[in-house]
């Protein structure tokens, strides 16, 4: 018992850590695809009005 709550303790911790990244790392991927959409939109508006 005491050899399953230390592979629980050891695996635990950098699964939750893990977790916690991958969430806030996700906002910021959301934000910067965003990003990217705008700037293709207005790179599309500055290419029709040159052409």
């Amino acid at each position: 018992m005491e050899d399953l709550l230390a592979q629980v303790a050891n695996v635990g911790f950098p699964i939750v850590v893990s977790i916690y990244l991958l969430v806030r790392v996700e906002a910021k991927i959301e934000s910067l695809t965003s990003s990217i959409h705008e700037l293709a939109k207005v790179i599309e508006g500055i290419k029709t009005v040159k052409i």
